[in-house]
């Protein structure tokens, strides 16, 4: 899987988590696409400084989910599903998710 998509799908589940500025961060980064110096420059701070923000987020992002692998059991859930004919119960499931 694509990294970035990856890391975005680990923030869905972990974000809240992190610190303000390492969300505003990682937003403006993965969700706006904004360079690295477009940030600092928003921010008011070095490009090393948003730099080493981004790296932290993500590695912070990859030890969340290797402790509670919130992300795997939700895919291996999924997986479960769609083996399942009934589609109420699979939809009541889904809801809970």
């Amino acid at each position: 899987m694509d990294q970035k998509i990856y890391l975005n799908n680990l923030y869905d589940y972990y974000g809240e988590l992190l610190t303000e500025k390492q969300r505003a961060y990682f937003e403006a980064s993965y969700f706006h696409d904004f360079s690295l110096s477009e940030i600092a420059f928003n921010y008011g701070v070095s490009r090393n400084a948003v730099h080493h923000q981004l790296k932290q987020v993500e590695e912070k992002l990859l030890h969340f989910e290797s402790l509670l692998q919130l992300y795997q059991k939700r895919i291996k859930i999924s997986q479960l599903l769609e083996k399942i004919n009934d589609k109420e119960l699979v939809q009541k499931i889904e809801n809970l998710l």
